[in-house]
């Protein structure tokens, strides 16, 4: 009958080496990984907290009633790209993390298929 026309070897995506590791020498685990969004996330919140009141605040200041969805809606607005430039140290650590942990779990994938598919690996 039909058989499949490409080779697992004639994949781009395919690397030769089964057992490759991971480029990265910094051991990454689950647990750091968590850490580090849990504390990106908890930034970009904070500062929409201290934007919003910030707009609050100057409102009063002003005699001025900012209603506080407003006020949420634009510290979210200008929260956006300001973390972006203030914890950009912290996303590339978290990108970095993701793409580490990412390339670890694509090593271990492709070693599984060659295993299933009765390849021998050192």
């Amino acid at each position: 009958m039909s058989e499949p026309s490409e080779k697992p070897s004639d994949r781009p995506d395919h690397t030769d080496d089964a057992s490759a590791v991971p480029a990265s020498t910094e051991r990454v685990t689950k647990g750091t990984l968590a850490r580090d969004v849990v504390l990106y996330s908890v930034a970009r919140l904070l500062l929409v907290v201290v934007i919003a009141a910030i707009i609050v605040g100057g409102g009063r200041l002003l005699d001025v009633d900012v209603p506080l969805l407003v006020a949420a809606i634009f510290a979210v607005l200008i929260a956006l790209p300001l973390s972006l430039v203030l914890f950009s140290k912290l996303r590339a650590r978290v990108n970095k993390g993701i793409a580490t942990f990412d390339e670890r779990r694509r090593a271990d994938q492709a070693q599984l298929r060659a295993k299933l598919r009765g390849e021998d690996t050192p």
